[in-house]
């Protein structure tokens, strides 16, 4: 890490770090609950969903690079243990052993919501201290809010068409 890159960081680079730490443990989480419940799936619409939940394991894979990324350019180092994602992850893990359509929208919609929260708070700590990691979180937050809306509208078709089979 370059001095004068951690110079400009207007805030607390530990605290910093243990917060990105955490983001980049809840990522491998997401990253491997969206690319488990793709393999999964099963029920109506499996290959909808499941191509989508693909598409999101490959996303929050990129998510845990850039974070990873931004660690180490802080001078700190990733979590190298998996063992350790659980004790520092701010959103659960849910682990698909219910593979049936609606149950897994329902769970990666959850840790959706999660990291959402997760960005907003890193987004206002960052937006005055360290606009590196703001814009990183930025373009995280925007992905993981279109993710949210992905799964809700197909939770939304699985629905409807599980609403019109009933008439």
């Amino acid at each position: 890490m370059g001095s004068k890159g951690r110079e400009i960081v207007g805030m607390d680079v530990e605290k910093l770090l243990d917060l990105l730490r955490r983001a980049f443990c809840d990522e491998w989480f997401a990253y491997y609950q969206y690319w488990l419940g793709a393999k999964l799936v099963k029920g109506p619409m499996k290959d909808a969903v499941g191509a989508e939940l693909l598409q999101h394991a490959t996303d929050e894979l990129t998510h845990a690079d850039m974070v990873a990324m931004r660690i180490i350019q802080l001078g700190g180092t990733p979590v190298t243990k998996p063992e350790e994602w659980y004790k520092l992850a701010n959103c659960r893990y849910d682990s698909p052993d219910d593979p049936f359509v609606k149950t897994l929208l329902d769970q990666n919609i959850r840790g959706e919501q999660c990291a959402i929260g997760v960005y907003k708070r890193l987004l206002d700590i960052t937006k005055e201290a360290d606009p590196i990691t703001y814009n990183m979180v930025l373009q995280i937050l925007q992905q993981e809010v279109e993710h949210e809306e992905d799964l809700q509208a197909l939770l939304e078709d699985f629905t409807l068409m599980m609403s019109a089979m009933k008439e």
